[in-house]
């Protein structure tokens, strides 16, 4: 039986196996050290070296993307470390937003954040309609999904099946979707629009390029 982690040593295994999952290779040591504000990759590097020890990472030498998980379903299901949520693409038309062909990968999210029960997705966000909300181009939105809403909610709205991120209203029977960004205009919803709530967004995660 592998030792147990202390909490950041799990949280750096977490966002590796996160990072590898979305980019296809895993982070570097400098990377690591940015995503979790830790001022010298020295000390990354003894967590890392913990890792390795307590049989969780394998660091090939002299490779700056050499680092790989070593999976342990006793550890995920014994200590709940994780819950893994779909990452949704484009929308193809006409099909539910968790359809096996909208997903495009997965993020792993520390428990605390979610529930499973929740049945939680991510959607990365395009264009920077919501900077005033704090949601940038980039950024994963975690969605716990809902089919309504309560004015100021930000929400995922499907129009003519294209996600989007918006601020929610509904003014006598008038729907609009409230952009965070003075440059861009409301979106009116009209009765015959194609439109739909997907989900309401709980947070984001945001990875440093």
């Amino acid at each position: 039986m592998k030792q147990i982690l202390t909490d950041r040593q799990e949280e750096i295994y977490c966002f590796i196996n996160s990072y590898r999952e979305l980019n296809g290779f895993p982070p570097t040591i400098r990377e690591i050290a940015k995503h979790f504000n830790i001022s010298s990759t020295f000390g990354v590097k003894k967590h890392l070296d913990a890792l390795v020890k307590k049989g969780y990472l394998h660091i090939e030498s002299n490779a700056s993307r050499g680092i790989s998980t070593i999976q342990d379903e006793n550890f995920v299901d014994k200590n709940e470390a994780f819950n893994k949520i779909p990452v949704v693409g484009r929308v193809a038309a006409g099909s539910p937003i968790l359809a096996e062909q909208n997903i495009e990968g997965s993020l792993v999210i520390d428990p605390s954040f979610i529930k499973r029960k929740e049945n939680c997705f991510a959607l990365k966000v395009k264009g920077d309609s919501m900077i005033k909300a704090g949601i940038f181009e980039g950024d994963f939105v975690i969605v716990v999904p809902v089919t309504e809403a309560k004015n100021g909610d930000i929400i995922v709205a499907l129009i003519d099946d294209e996600a989007t991120v918006k601020t929610f209203e509904s003014r006598n029977g008038s729907v609009r979707l409230l952009p965070e960004n003075d440059r861009y205009q409301p979106i009116e919803i009209k009765d015959n629009a194609n439109f739909s709530i997907a989900g309401k967004v709980k947070g984001i995660i945001r990875y440093f390029n």
